[in-house]
């Protein structure tokens, strides 16, 4: 069961469960609610899972304008600050990803721990492995089938508005975002950069923003593209549970972390 929320100009939509901390959930781009079906058991056994959709997903209703991160990162600051009254985890994949690297860079006091699944800090065009799928992006084509008919089921705007969404996300994708590596390197939280290793992100651009954030670990997920939560949910949720329950243990032979250990013994 869930309900709405006004925040501002947008009226959102969102469900939570379980007990615990609390723990965001923010979905991929053109995706609701319903992907995280294969996280929302095991995390909501140990956190206060809340998953609000964002404007023009799912069945919040989308609003004039273009679609920006930024706005969708103001949005989800709202929604912490009026919802769920207390700093949070956020879990973000793709665009939520995105989301919650710019929310933790504009209000470190709102997040404790972030997970960053395969996100991005710099435009598709140059942090993609295929950016031609952009400029191919159709909505009423045989690929976007799958999220065509999500947001069908679900959109208070309706069926027939799906093809502005489209647009709207695409052009979004191709110009945005821009996080300079400097908002990067002042993220003072423990963060999770999870990646696929076939994903749409590409490891090189992947593996610069891990170095760019300066408490953060780096998980490459076997076998997995974009989907990585639905492909290999229960590798991907113990990754994620994990870096969320416990601190950093000691490593051996510490190189990237050898300047936050003392010398000697494990660090």
């Amino acid at each position: 069961m869930g309900q709405y929320v006004e925040l501002g100009s947008v009226r959102t939509w969102y469900e939570a469960e379980g007990a615990g901390d609390p723990l965001l959930l923010l979905h991929g781009g053109l995706c609701t609610n319903e992907t995280w079906g294969a996280q929302r058991p095991d995390f909501a056994a140990r956190y206060r899972v809340f998953l609000p959709e964002r404007r023009g997903h799912g069945r919040t209703p989308d609003v004039a304008g273009p679609f920006s991160y930024q706005d969708m990162a103001d949005d989800t600051i709202a929604f912490i600050e009026a919802v769920v009254g207390a700093s949070a985890h956020l879990v973000g994949w793709s665009d939520g990803g995105i989301v919650a690297l710019l929310v933790a860079i504009a209000r470190p006091d709102l997040v404790r721990k972030v997970v960053a699944m395969g996100a991005n800090f710099l435009p598709g065009p140059v942090s993609t492995a295929a950016p031609q799928m952009f400029d191919a992006m159709a909505a009423d084509s045989a690929d976007m089938a799958f999220f065509r008919e999500a947001y069908g089921a679900v959109s208070p705007d309706g069926a027939d508005h799906w093809p502005v969404v489209v647009r709207k996300e695409a052009d979004m994708i191709r110009t945005q975002p821009t996080i300079p590596a400097e908002a990067l390197a002042r993220m003072g939280m423990p963060t999770l950069v999870l990646v696929g290793d076939d994903d749409l992100i590409t490891l090189e651009h992947t593996i610069a923003l891990y170095r760019a954030i300066p408490d953060s670990q780096l998980a490459v997920v076997p076998g997995t593209s974009h989907g990585l939560p639905l492909e290999k949910p229960g590798l991907v949720n113990q990754l994620i549970l994990d870096f969320l329950t416990n601190d950093p243990g000691p490593t051996v032979f510490p190189v990237r972390r050898a300047a936050n250990t003392s010398a000697g013994g494990l660090a």
